[in-house]
């Protein structure tokens, strides 16, 4: 699944995000998504979602 799409993201699964300080480095972040924060469909470089550990960024992966 595409991490660029909302209808892909919903509360509730495990992704790896790249929090905003990590863009440059890429390193991913793992955890739940608590709240979905872009409002517009689609985003070419990631949904952006707030973690339950409250950490903030785009997806780039969804795990199953």
């Amino acid at each position: 699944m595409d991490g660029r799409d909302k209808k892909n993201i919903k509360t509730g699964i495990k992704v790896s995000i790249v929090q905003n300080r990590d863009k440059h480095s890429g390193q991913l972040s793992h955890g739940v998504v608590k709240d979905i924060i872009t409002t517009g469909p689609f985003h070419p470089q990631g949904i952006e979602v707030r973690l339950k550990d409250g950490s903030e960024g785009r997806v780039k992966e969804i795990r199953l």
